[in-house]
């Protein structure tokens, strides 16, 4: 797809795993969980992938040398917002849309990919966030939406109010946006949280408060937007990818 760039994530430690390995090594299937999301993408045939890495860097570009990548490094892992600054330098010169995605959600598919990706670039939009709707939404970010049902900001479950808690729209951490607006908002997403983190959903707000156009297109099927945190989602993402394999 033309002018058009990927920015996947894939920095973190993975505490949860209870493991020295980088998350995105973890295998499934007999290979890194990073290579699902890797080939995913690769089939859309970009202008540009590029991975943000951190926590075991030199082995994960080892293991990926071949890959068709840039690599971003992030030295210090300081949240998502911060994963995307620091890439912004080496999206200087690009203009185009930048499709955002996390390296431990192997699940995703390239149609589901290219329908997100191609209803943005048709749309007149700035930012578009990739939405699912869970019955119980339990501790995704909630999509909050004014009165006229357009988007307003993403709030973290432990953030949201008694009302916000029962929004069905929930954020799967994908995103697609203009590099202009990467450029102009994420510099200014503040760590003043009881995690002192630049949260990337922070630049949906300050997106619509700087007259950016920003919408949520929800996705089909909420089981592919699953992420790898532990053992147990680690076992269940390898029990789907086997069942692909033998459909």
């Amino acid at each position: 797809m033309k002018d058009a760039a990927a920015l996947v994530l894939a920095a973190g430690k993975g505490t949860r795993m209870y493991s020295d390995l980088a998350k995105v090594l973890h295998p499934i299937c007999g290979r890194p969980m990073l290579a699902y999301p890797l080939a995913a993408l690769g089939e859309l045939n970009l202008d540009r992938v590029l991975v943000v890495v951190g926590h075991e860097a030199a082995s994960i570009q080892e293991i990926f040398s071949e890959a068709p990548v840039e690599w971003v490094l992030q030295s210090e892992q300081l949240g998502t917002g911060h994963a995307v600054l620091c890439a912004l330098p080496h999206l200087a010169d690009f203009v185009g849309s930048v499709l955002i995605c996390c390296g431990d959600t192997p699940l995703l598919t390239t149609a589901t990919l290219h329908l997100f990706l191609t209803n943005h670039q048709r749309s007149d939009k700035d930012l578009s966030v990739l939405s699912m709707l869970l019955d119980e939404p339990g501790s995704y970010g909630r999509i909050v939406r004014n009165s006229a049902g357009e988007v307003s900001g993403i709030v973290e479950a432990r953030d949201a109010t008694g009302a916000e808690k029962d929004i069905r729209e929930v954020n799967t951490g994908i995103y697609c946006a203009r590099t202009a607006l990467l450029q102009g908002v994420v510099p200014e997403i503040s760590n003043t949280n009881a995690q002192g983190e630049y949260y990337l959903t922070d630049m949906v707000k300050l997106a619509v408060e700087r007259g950016w156009k920003v919408q949520a297109l929800a996705g089909s099927d909420p089981s592919e937007f699953m992420g790898v945190n532990t053992e147990e989602e680690l076992a269940a993402a390898e029990r789907v990818i086997a069942g692909r394999h033998r459909a």
